[in-house]
């Protein structure tokens, strides 16, 4: 499964995109949580408090006390 990062800034605590990161994973990803421990070691993260929030298609993730949020999609293949 392949899944498509967007990592980006906030402003208000909407996302502002005036800079984008964009990052793919690929693998075999068994859970949502493996999903989502792999984007956040993509992304630099680990160590750092997230609030996560699953959308069903569109995984968030918000670091705690930073002003960026992270949008996990799966790509099709």
């Amino acid at each position: 499964m392949k899944f498509e990062i967007e990592y980006t800034d906030t402003f208000g605590g909407q996302p502002n995109y005036s800079w984008v990161r964009r990052e793919t994973i690929e693998g075999v990803f068994n859970t949502r949580r493996v999903i989502i421990w792999a984007a956040r070691s993509v992304l630099g993260l680990h160590g750092i408090r997230c609030d996560v929030t699953d959308h069903g298609d569109v995984i968030e993730i918000r670091p705690r006390r930073m002003n960026v949020v992270a949008f996990v999609t799966p790509m099709e293949d």
